[in-house]
């Protein structure tokens, strides 16, 4: 849905990568390896990316110390513009389409196991330094769950931070208030599967 909205599976994908490092600068074949897309292509739509103004280009002069990177010589770095006057309507736009329309995560999910309670964060919903990006809480699959974040990783261009926790071991957690819990629900974050209750479940 989101590619035939935005006219292209790359520049969603490129959207999705500077929302999830909005902080970052990347220069073209460093994004065309982490997304394993075609140099030309990443090229094109990091063209009208910045014509639109959601991203700004910038050589090492510009930079100057700013990258804490070491930087290649005659090398055009981009970064997302955080003062895009749709960027929050946009991040949500991509984020939202992301989770509900443009791929089956909840089946790929449900298809690690017994799965109880799934709550998504970090990478996800465009936060940064949230405790983890995917809380599970059941009875997982390990290696299925290592294959579908190393997919994720691909997709979203960062890599991805999961914890799996059994019934018994959430119940312990919530019930001495853990920190980790704790932080990860008042982090901005998107429930997909409850069976606990509601949020009540913490």
């Amino acid at each position: 849905m989101l590619d035939q909205l935005f006219g292209s599976k790359t520049r969603v994908m490129l959207l999705r990568l500077f929302f999830n490092n909005p902080e970052s600068f990347f220069f073209v074949r460093e994004i065309a390896r982490s997304l394993d897309t075609h140099l030309n292509s990443i090229r094109r739509e990091l063209s009208h990316l910045e014509k639109i103004g959601i991203v700004s280009s910038h050589d090492k002069v510009d930079l100057g110390r700013e990258v804490e990177k070491e930087l290649k010589d005659n090398k055009k770095y981009y970064k997302l513009n955080q003062n895009f006057v749709f960027l929050e309507e946009l991040r949500s736009l991509v984020i939202k389409g992301y989770l509900l329309l443009d791929r089956p995560i909840l089946e790929k999910i449900k298809k690690l196991g017994k799965v109880e309670f799934c709550l998504l964060s970090g990478a996800f919903v465009g936060v940064t330094g949230a405790p983890a990006d995917i809380l599970l809480v059941g009875e997982v699959k390990m290696s299925k769950l290592e294959d579908l974040a190393k997919e994720f990783e691909h997709e979203l261009g960062k890599p991805i931070n999961y914890a799996v926790f059994s019934l018994d071991e959430f119940r312990y957690r919530r019930d001495v208030a853990d920190k980790f819990l704790y932080d990860l629900f008042e982090t901005k974050n998107f429930i997909l599967i409850d069976n606990l209750v509601g949020k009540k479940a913490l």
